[in-house]
């Protein structure tokens, strides 16, 4: 099996169904549908039931778990596809040709160990935006520190956890963002980006309590995995950066900037250079 799609679910049959239908709806079938339930109340189960016989290669299971991210682990442990996409309870595939179109990318660009495409955003108030995440351009620990690589529209290959582990999970927002920084930015993984939308994101559970939490677990992450030195320099110096590389989109702009800091440098050097011949005297 190329593919296994795993969905994970606690209490949200309403969202559960729109993410079973939609996978259900690809025109490819050749893949495997894991769907992990927290043990839900809501009606949650029978929805699985009632949609099961729509797919030829499908798995779930009903139990308690200790969390989104033991529930992924879990799914991951279920699956047999050669790679693997979580696409939560909620959450929508954005065609019905998507998935083909994903294993067609994927074949041609050399079966990479890390693929993503674009997540559509979809906001309570009706407004849609494309997140196409870094596009393409090289991940690097800069581009991790201040963002991450979206978790829904990316295929991994399965063995990709047992040689960089599994999610961890006493996180319980960051652990994908983690996983992506050991795998890529600490690994040797090179993602592969397809200019594809391919999945539809529920932003209604975001909030600023999870933003919150966020920063907090990715604080505590970098201050385990990346030296303090190195830190302390990201922790100075990546708001400027990054300002700067937004600067370079306008030309204008940056070459205005570019030329007031080579004024000032200069007044600085003459400064010094008259502070010198002073002493001197």
């Amino acid at each position: 099996m190329k593919l296994s799609i795993i969905t994970i679910n606690r209490n949200n049959a309403a969202g559960l169904e729109k993410t079973i239908k939609s996978v259900a709806s690809q025109t490819f079938k050749e893949f495997e549908y894991v769907v992990v339930d927290g043990a839900s109340t809501d009606g949650s189960v029978d929805v699985i039931k009632k949609l099961e016989p729509w797919f030829a290669h499908m798995k779930w299971v009903s139990e308690p778990d200790k969390g989104i991210y033991n529930a992924m682990n879990k799914g991951i442990h279920m699956a047999s596809g050669e790679y693997v996409q979580i696409l939560n309870s909620g959450d929508c595939l954005a065609s019905e040709e998507v998935t083909e179109q994903m294993l067609e990318a994927a074949a041609k660009a050399g079966n990479p160990s890390i693929m993503y495409g674009n997540m559509v955003k979809c906001f309570p108030d009706g407004r849609i935006m494309v997140d196409k995440c870094f596009a393409g351009q090289e991940i690097t620990m800069l581009g991790l520190y201040t963002g991450s690589l979206n978790h829904d529209p990316a295929y991994i290959r399965r063995d990709l956890f047992e040689k960089y582990g599994y999610y961890d999970e006493s996180l319980k927002i960051v652990s994908d963002w983690k996983w992506f920084l050991q795998a890529i930015v600490l690994g040797v993984e090179k993602p592969h980006y397809i200019d594809l939308d391919v999945t539809l994101f529920d932003m209604t559970g975001v909030s600023e309590t999870n933003k919150t939490m966020g920063k907090e677990e990715r604080k505590r992450v970098l201050e385990q995995l990346v030296p303090e030195a190195v830190l302390n320099d990201y922790e100075h110096f990546a708001f400027p950066i990054d300002q700067m590389k937004r600067l370079k989109r306008h030309p204008w702009a940056y070459k205005m900037v570019w030329f007031m800091d080579r004024c000032l440098f200069k007044m600085e050097k003459m400064k010094r250079k008259n502070n010198k011949i002073t002493e001197y005297k």
